[in-house]
This record gives structure tokens, C-alpha cells and sequence, in this order.
């Protein structure tokens, strides 16, 4: 538990870095473009140095803020309140403030950069569609990944590392290059308007790539494993979460929360639509392991 908590605050440290060599590199080559590689640089560098700063100290704010949720007190949701405080006990860790996600799906994630700092998020579907025993695996998987500090490194690299790919994406879902279906006539073709929106997506789409590159190899889909194992430790009942995780496996509810950049803080990959067919740009950030092997895991224990 210890060595795993040291190693996700090492990947955190090489995340940062990362950001602020890339945001240090790309000023340097705009600066020099217009004259003046060193200003470039140094803009760059406090451009980085600031967000890394802001995501230190509200980075779970934002995704929160992303996810719309909202913070629930004890009187107002006593079970899932009760659960978590006595979870977080047997884990040693502070009680973690508690949200509720308005989607219809069911899901949760944990997120903050230090432990008293942490919150869970859960949402409206997961309340309503899982057991007392079912709720308690999910909030237990998610209690550990706040021990190991991966939600530290989730919350960095949700913040840092998964905001470079946000414009790119909005830009190629519109222009319909990244895989989605095609409009309402049919073509996927970009129209004249879409034509000039090429040459930003053109700038920003490598930018995007190496972005979801660095997502993939900072958060591994091992981690999963891990808190679940952890997750079934802490509740003592192995069964409660493997059948939380077929039931968050057979639902298909879209969500509206569902962002590429945030997909690895969630227990399973938000769809944004029914059967939602996995294109070229989300297979980048393939973070979760499958289901079923989850599953099968946790069966074996």
C-alpha cells in the first residue's frame, strides 16, 4: 500500500514536469516563430507553473465543477454519509466530502491531490440502482484509491494533462473526424465553416495526441485491479463489488458528465450515448481494464 501511495506521488512529480517541459517547449517554438525564443519560453514555463499551482490546490474543484456535482451533507444522505465515514476509518484516512452526480448512470470517482482535500462523487443512478452491500463495494474501491494517492495522480492528470486534449477534441467531434457518426444528411464531410476550423484542429490535434499518450502511460488500467482488491478488502465482502460492477456493466445510460479527459477518474468509462461504439480518439485513453476481467478477479479472491 505504502510503496504503491510513494510510486503514484513519483508518476504525480513526472506528470508536472512533463507539462512544464511541453508547455516550455511549444513557447520557446511559438516565441521563436515571432521573434523571440526566450520570452516565448519564459511564458510558457509560467503559464505551466501557474496551472500546476491552481491544480495543486483546486484541481478537484474543477472536476466536480465538470461533472456538475453537488455536495451532500450527512442529514441529507445518511447511508452513503455512514458509509464512507466508516470506510475511510478502517482505511486511515480523513472522511472525504461527499457529492452527488445529477446522471442517471451508475458511477462515482474520487478525486483530490491531498488526503484531508479528497472528496467522492457518486451518482443519482449508483444511489438508486445499488444495494447497501453493493454501495459500499463502490465507495470502498474508491476509499482505496484515495489511500494509494491515485486520486492524486488522477486529479493532476485530469486537470493538466487531459485539458491540452479538450480543444482538439471539440474540434474533431464537430468536424466529425474522430470517428463519430455522420450528420443529419448522411456526409461527414466538413461544410465550409468546418473547413477553416482545419487549421486550428491541424495545430491542436498533435498537441492532443501527445496528451492522451502521457494520459495513458501516467494512469495505468492495473490500478483498478488494485483498488478493487483493496476495495473488497476494506468492505469484507468480496461479493458486494463484484456484483455492483455487473450492474454498473449492464447499464448502458449515457451520461452528460462524459469527458475524455476526466474518463479515468470514473469506476467504469462514461458513454456518452446507448451502445456506444468506442472510436479511434477514445481508444487514446483506454485507462480501465475490461469489465469482465475485473470481475472474474474479484470472483477468484
Amino acid at each position: 500500500m505504502y510503496e504503491e501511495a510513494a510510486r503514484n506521488v513519483r508518476r504525480t512529480a513526472l506528470v508536472v514536469l512533463w507539462v512544464l517541459a511541453l508547455a516550455s517547449g511549444l513557447g520557446f517554438l511559438i516565441g521563436s516563430l515571432l521573434g523571440s525564443g526566450r520570452i516565448g519560453l519564459i511564458i510558457g514555463l509560467a503559464l505551466a507553473g501557474a496551472a500546476s499551482f491552481a491544480t495543486y490546490h483546486s484541481g478537484h474543484r474543477l472536476i466536480l465543477r465538470s461533472a456538475r456535482a453537488r455536495r451532500v451533507e450527512p442529514d441529507e444522505q445518511p447511508r452513503l454519509h455512514n458509509l464512507v465515514d466508516g470506510l475511510a476509518g478502517a482505511a486511515g484516512v480523513p472522511k472525504p466530502a461527499v457529492y452527488v452526480v445529477p446522471e442517471a448512470a451508475p458511477n462515482a470517482f474520487a478525486a483530490g491531490t491531498r488526503p484531508e482535500r479528497c472528496v467522492i462523487a457518486v451518482t443519482e443512478g449508483l444511489l438508486e440502482k445499488l444495494d447497501r452491500v453493493e454501495l459500499e463495494g463502490v465507495l470502498a474501491h474508491e476509499v482505496a484509491h484515495i489511500r494509494d494517492r491515485d486520486a492524486l495522480l488522477g486529479t493532476v492528470v485530469a486537470s493538466l494533462v487531459g485539458s491540452a486534449a479538450v480543444p482538439a477534441e471539440f474540434l474533431l467531434r464537430s468536424l466529425g473526424l474522430e470517428g463519430s457518426p455522420a450528420g443529419p444528411t448522411g456526409s461527414s464531410r466538413p461544410g465550409a465553416g468546418g473547413i477553416l476550423m482545419l487549421i486550428p484542429a491541424a495545430v491542436l490535434a498533435p498537441l492532443a495526441l501527445v496528451a492522451a499518450q502521457t494520459t495513458r502511460l501516467a494512469v495505468s488500467p492495473g490500478r483498478e485491479y488494485l483498488a478493487d482488491v483493496q476495495g473488497a478488502l476494506l468492505s469484507r465482502y468480496p461479493p458486494g463489488l463484484t456484483r455492483a460492477l455487473r450492474k454498473v456493466a449492464a447499464d448502458e445510460t449515457p451520461m452528460r458528465a462524459a469527458r475524455n479527459s476526466t474518463a479515468h477518474m470514473w469506476l467504469s468509462r462514461p458513454p456518452r450515448e446507448r451502445r456506444e461504439r468506442a472510436t479511434w480518439f477514445d481508444d487514446l485513453f483506454a485507462t480501465h481494464p475490461p469489465m469482465e476481467d475485473r470481475i472474474r478477479r474479484l470472483e477468484e479472491m
